[in-house]
């Protein structure tokens, strides 16, 4: 069964929309002593900036051009990467909307050394912009789910999407709500 997303359901009218594979992406590096934090593991900001790297390309190859990160969600650090690990950064396209698609991110780890195989340290998901040569907005490609698993977090990807914007509308409320009431913050 094929999935094909239709111009409609994209919101994004002319534009064909691009399998997962098209642009999803890995990223490895080796981890050294200058990635390590007090604790003598590899530092979390070591790990979101190698996530945001392989997103950001992801990003930037599903909407043939410049995208931005706007947002990070449930960054999760499940288990420390230690030096001498080799580290993956698999990211795909999960979900897109008219000028924005969440990325997801799975983070592997492995002894340099062994051939064992590789543990997932950690996850994120993030939310990425198209933008053209002035800053603005751009349209992005549909994507289209190719297999279950795709079909699974596209899915899931609308839930986030749906709980960042009622979370977003909630907070812009209440500021509204205390700013009318004279509280300054």
């Amino acid at each position: 069964m094929t999935d094909q997303v239709t111009d409609a359901e994209s919101g994004t009218p002319g534009i064909p929309g691009k399998p997962t594979s098209a642009s999803r992406t890995t990223l490895s590096h080796i981890m050294t002593h200058g990635d390590t934090n007090l604790l003598g593991t590899v530092h979390g900001g070591v790990i979101m900036k190698l996530v945001d790297d392989a997103a950001g390309a992801v990003a930037g190859r599903h909407s043939g051009g410049p995208a931005v990160t706007a947002s990070m969600d449930e960054m999760a650090f499940l288990e420390p990467v230690r030096v001498g690990d080799l580290v993956h950064v698999k990211a795909q396209v999960n979900w897109t909307g008219r000028t924005s698609m969440e990325v997801g991110v799975r983070v592997l780890a492995e002894r340099w050394n062994e051939s064992a195989p590789p543990t997932q340290v950690g996850s994120a998901y993030l939310v990425f912009a198209a933008v053209d040569a002035d800053g603005k907005p751009r349209r992005v490609p549909p994507v289209i789910p190719e297999t279950e698993r795709d079909r699974r977090r596209y899915q899931e990807a609308q839930i986030r999407r749906t709980h960042r914007l009622a979370r977003r509308r909630a907070i812009k409320e209440l500021r509204e709500k205390r700013a009318a009431e004279g509280y300054e913050d």
